[in-house]
């Protein structure tokens, strides 16, 4: 039966500690039943909302309900939650059966009753007798289990479960992906789970939730969010992909890799500027022949276990392919994409646009800069202006004092045959930039904007 009423409800919610904007106006309802992943990198927010709905943590602004309660100034002993942490939180001084009634004779329930409820809930995670077992004397994954068993023991509406699995080695992990979800199949109760392992949360959602930068990117099922991303963030956060600039020519006809290519997509317009994207896994890799759409010279190639990953140069173009045969390093070889494995995505942006004013006939301020520029005709000094920008013309330096402005890189995206970076400047602007010099996440850099790279566009009143 398919339940469809909502029992969490965030409606126009910000979090701001001091003035770092943490949430900003997230809207998310959760239907009853549902296991729902908030998913992102580190620093997206997502353990806020979640520290939010738990009680632990206030919104600054906006609306959280639960079960159509609101619950938003809420102490979190009074919400019908309950939180698994990364950590366990353990009581270390408790054995097992001791950690698991706690909160159970904080209600001041009976004690055969509570014998009954804390049997059920260990057999629930597969620790039956082991009441009496000092929890120092655990391992980390049962360590893990009493804290679920404490956790569900008190018949929470909703279970949040921040990273709980984050500390676990790698089969312990998979396998408390598996005992989760028949959890939470067993028990019925609505699961909001933090991770920023994609494939964990590909593996246990019915509902994925998207994060970045304080605010929801996408929300779907892990069928939607993998193989139709809202943008190239979720793209390339989901998955392996090859992400690459191209042009819709006409309805179900797109060109890149200065090749035309059927696809399925259409409402884009005519000569419009897309970015494609392509799955590594969509790509037929063959033995050179006439039947290929792309022809190119195999770069490298690496065993993953059940797969081989090869990298593909085709006419300046890198693909990254996954296929079960491999080939190896300067094979040429033929590439085939189908219609309906081509994704087309709408540019978020075809330039950098930033609000300024004119200086003089030759500088004007934007970004808490005065910037040179070509000279400009019928300037009236202090007048509002836009500032068009486009990537390809804005310079990265290795010394921030080389560079008129500084900032931080904070996302890269390789585009097939360049890196997009997203550069946070100190002004708090986010800069886009087209470049081939390979950067890190979190390099410190120098902007520089050569004065002919500067369109400047008067704002009528």
């Amino acid at each position: 039966m398919q339940v469809t009423k909502s029992i969490i409800e965030v409606n126009q919610v910000y979090k701001y500690f001091g003035d770092k904007v943490a949430l900003d106006n997230i809207t998310l309802n959760v239907k009853k039943g549902e296991f729902v992943t908030i998913l992102g990198p580190s620093g997206c927010g997502k353990t806020t909302l979640l520290r939010l709905i738990a009680g632990f943590q206030t919104a600054s602004k906006g609306e959280i309900k639960i079960s159509d309660v609101d619950i938003t100034n809420t102490p979190p002993y009074k919400r019908p939650v309950n939180t698994v942490f990364q950590k366990y939180a353990l009581f270390p001084h408790l054995n097992v059966y001791e950690n698991i009634a706690f909160g159970l004779k904080l209600k001041k329930i009976g004690k055969l009753q509570i014998e009954s409820k804390i049997k059920a809930a260990l057999k629930m995670v597969g620790l039956t007798d082991y009441e009496y077992r000092d929890v120092d004397s655990l391992s980390g994954g049962q360590q893990q289990r009493v804290a679920i068993a404490r956790a569900i023991v008190n018949e929470p509406e909703v279970l949040l479960l921040d990273e709980p699995l984050a500390a676990l080695d790698l089969k312990m992990r998979k396998d408390m992906q598996m005992e989760l979800k028949d959890m939470h199949k067993s028990l019925g109760i609505t699961f909001v789970y933090v991770t920023h392992d994609q494939e964990e949360a590909l593996t246990l959602s019915d509902t994925i939730v998207v994060m970045s930068e304080g605010r929801i990117q996408q929300i779907g099922t892990p069928t939607d969010i993998y193989n139709e991303p809202v943008n190239s963030f979720v793209a390339d956060f989901i998955g392996e992909s090859n992400i690459i600039n191209g042009m819709m020519m006409t309805d179900k006809l797109v060109r890149f890799c200065n090749t035309e290519f059927e696809c399925v997509d259409e409402g884009f317009g005519n000569n419009m500027p897309v970015d494609v994207v392509i799955r590594p896994e969509d790509l037929y890799i063959f033995a050179i022949s006439d039947k290929a759409q792309l022809k190119g010279i195999v770069q490298s190639t690496i065993f993953k276990g059940v797969h081989y990953e090869m990298t593909v140069l085709c006419d300046g173009y890198e693909f990254l392919v996954q296929d079960y045969h491999s080939f190896e390093v300067g094979t040429e070889v033929g590439l085939l994409v189908k219609p309906a494995d081509i994704h087309i995505m709408k540019k978020e942006r075809f330039c950098n646009t930033f609000q300024g004013k004119v200086v003089d006939s030759n500088h004007v301020e934007f970004l808490g800069v005065t910037f040179e520029c070509l000279p400009l005709d019928h300037v009236i000094s202090g007048e509002d202006i836009k500032v068009e920008i486009d990537f390809d013309k804005i310079i990265l330096q290795d010394n921030e004092e080389d560079g008129a402005l500084t900032g931080e890189v904070k996302f890269i995206l390789y585009k097939g045959n360049h890196y997009h970076l997203t550069v946070w400047s100190d002004w708090d602007e986010n800069i886009y930039i087209d470049t081939n010099d390979v950067w890190d996440d979190g390099d410190r850099v120098g902007i520089s904007i050569p004065k002919e790279a500067i369109k400047v566009i008067a704002i009528k009143d």
